[in-house]
């Protein structure tokens, strides 16, 4: 279309016509090479994610390891223990028997909450909650009201799956999956699992930390 409408233009004209358009072409460059430049500064770099890292709401019980490697199977030497436990099949109300146990009687809070697992159509559903002491000379071990038992743990050999996030079915099948097949693969027994919840609602989900655990046969 330029170059038609050129063609009827005097010398004169024609020059400032051809330099008008290479000014207009320059001027479109430009602004082009500036929008892109404008497009690349407004681009965030991206973000690496973070690698999971334990929060510490309460003590953990003297010997116990900080929990982790993270999702990765493990092998882990546990020590023995003192925990209070009940066999309230509901986490709130296990819960809340065990934090009403050891308020009436002056005994620290700890972390994590053990919570022994049990198969229950393909699925592993809470059979019993403990509190663990800080060691194992708090409290008394035996019968502590009707609902409350104080057992002294001895040490275990354990397979460990640890995760940060929520405790779905899902996540739990997954750690499950994955300690099943590493106890496949080294030919050991298993006796049964527990879950270990290392932190409550105060910190948030994502950000929570859990411990799957399959205790072995000796």
């Amino acid at each position: 279309m330029a170059k038609i409408y050129k063609n009827h233009l005097q010398p004169r004209e024609s020059a400032l016509f051809c330099r008008d358009m290479k000014n207009t072409t320059l001027s479109a460059a430009l602004l082009l090479a500036l929008n892109s430049c404008a497009s690349w500064a407004d681009e965030k770099p991206a973000v690496a994610p973070t690698a999971p890292a334990y929060v510490s709401e309460a003590p953990l019980p003297e010997g116990w390891p900080a929990p982790g490697p993270y999702d990765k199977v493990s092998t882990k030497t546990m020590p023995g223990y003192r925990a209070a436990f009940t066999t309230k099949s509901a986490q709130t109300m296990a819960f809340w028997t065990l934090f009403t146990h050891i308020k009436k009687n002056d005994i620290p809070m700890t972390s994590p909450v053990e919570m022994a697992m049990e198969t229950e159509e393909s699925s592993l559903e809470m059979a019993s909650m403990g509190f663990l002491y800080q060691n194992g000379k708090v409290g008394t071990a035996g019968a502590a009201g009707k609902n409350v038992e104080v057992r002294d743990v001895p040490s275990q050999e354990v397979l460990s799956y640890t995760w940060q996030g929520d405790d779905t079915k899902e996540n739990v099948a997954k750690a499950k999956t994955a300690i099943d097949a590493a106890i496949a693969e080294k030919k050991l027994t298993l006796e049964r699992y527990r879950l270990l919840g290392y932190n409550g609602p105060a910190t948030p989900r994502n950000k929570a930390t859990w411990e799957l655990q399959a205790i072995l046969k000796k």
